[in-house]
């Protein structure tokens, strides 16, 4: 229809002016942290591949392995046939890894925290999510029906201020936070905000996505979810608590219940990265070592974890900046709003074990020669 066509464009003029259009550009992962893009070669920075684990032979052999075993797809929904036997495996090294009673495995990272909230909160219940919250989290907030209210990022002042006047008002609550912050990097205060949620009988879900494997948790909570996707490898997403809270998101999640289950090589494959991560823990130190080495030699706050963000404000700029790091071979991508609030586009900087430390050094000098004015008094 003309209309929805004149519709598109308009939108996506909007989008143009404010150099806020995005567009797909394939990329093929050639090992390591290398990639291919337009017949041109580059280091990647880009990619959450932390332990540098997706291309490690074991855990493609184990998806070969699992691909030969059980087939392509698992073939419906895991509460009708899709329940192959690799599922309950990764659920019980996720289990045992997060120290819980038991885990759950989702379609993707998403589709969990979609899945998650919606099951565990209602209409008369207060859902409280950091700031800076994943997009997947306000989601499943969104459509879980309860009041959502939005605390300043990692302010637990704010986040006490707000359970002393709201919390009598409500039956349950949730507080919603991640681990490690997927565009910043930073860290939640865990231990604090833990204490100060049992203080008010609100139950907590971290979302792991960009911590496991690389920094260890401070404190558990009560619902620990994360990706499969990351760290790990592979594809998908989990959550673990006790077993009764899965044995309701596994009749209540209906992301879970009304989606097909996993495919059998992503489950085989990520649980030989699982394997690895725990067997090979200085995977993850030398991420951690290679995102502080580069601060260091930039002058910016210490690294927390395998995300540095370099903010740049304008999202001309940004890209223009992206632009000429990928002259000079490194893939770092411009991240814009609104997957990031407004005047605060960067380039997301992600470290991974396979980096070399003259590819860190190579790029901080890009960076210092590209954005002087970006460094100056830091």
């Amino acid at each position: 229809m003309k209309s929805l066509d004149d519709f598109a464009a308009q939108r996506l003029a909007d989008l143009e002016a404010q150099n806020l259009r995005r567009f797909l550009s394939p990329t093929t992962r050639q090992g390591g942290v290398c990639v291919a893009r337009g017949g041109r070669s580059y280091i990647s920075f880009s990619c959450n591949d932390y332990l540098g684990l997706a291309q490690d032979p074991r855990v493609i052999a184990a998806g070969i392995d699992a691909l030969q075993t059980y087939g392509a797809g698992a073939g419906a929904s895991r509460l009708v046939t899709g329940d192959h036997p690799l599922l309950g495996a990764l659920e019980a090294k996720l289990a045992a890894f997060k120290k819980t009673d038991a885990a759950l495995v989702f379609g993707s990272g998403y589709l969990a925290n979609a899945g998650i909230v919606p099951a565990l909160a209602e209409a008369g219940d207060l859902v409280l999510l950091d700031s800076l919250g994943h997009s997947c989290m306000a989601a499943g907030a969104r459509l879980s029906g309860a009041r959502i209210l939005r605390f300043e990022h990692n302010d637990l002042d704010d986040l006490k201020s707000i359970l002393t006047a709201q919390r009598a008002r409500f039956r349950r609550v949730m507080i919603l936070t991640e681990r490690v912050f997927s565009m910043d990097g930073d860290r939640a205060p865990e231990t604090a905000l833990m204490a100060l949620a049992e203080r008010f009988d609100a139950w907590v879900l971290i979302d792991d996505a960009h911590g496991i494997g690389v920094v260890a948790p401070d404190a558990y909570a009560p619902v620990e979810m994360g990706t499969l996707s990351k760290a790990l490898g592979s594809y998908g997403g989990y959550v673990c608590t006790s077993a009764p809270v899965v044995d309701v998101l596994r009749n209540q999640a209906r992301s879970f219940v009304f989606s097909t289950g996993l495919p059998p090589a992503s489950a085989g494959a990520a649980m030989a990265a699982l394997d690895i991560a725990q067997a090979e823990p200085e995977r993850g130190a030398r991420a951690l070592g290679l995102a502080r080495r580069l601060t260091q030699r930039l002058n910016l706050p210490e690294a927390q974890s395998a995300i540095v963000p370099f903010i740049i404000g304008d999202a001309g700029r940004a890209l223009a900046l992206s632009q000429t790091l990928q002259d000079q071979g490194f893939l770092v991508v411009a991240i814009r709003p609104p997957t990031v609030p407004k005047d605060t586009a960067r380039l997301r900087i992600a470290f991974s074990a396979a980096h070399k430390e003259e590819e860190v050094d190579a790029l901080a000098e890009s960076l210092a020669k590209a954005a002087p004015d970006l460094l100056e008094g830091r």
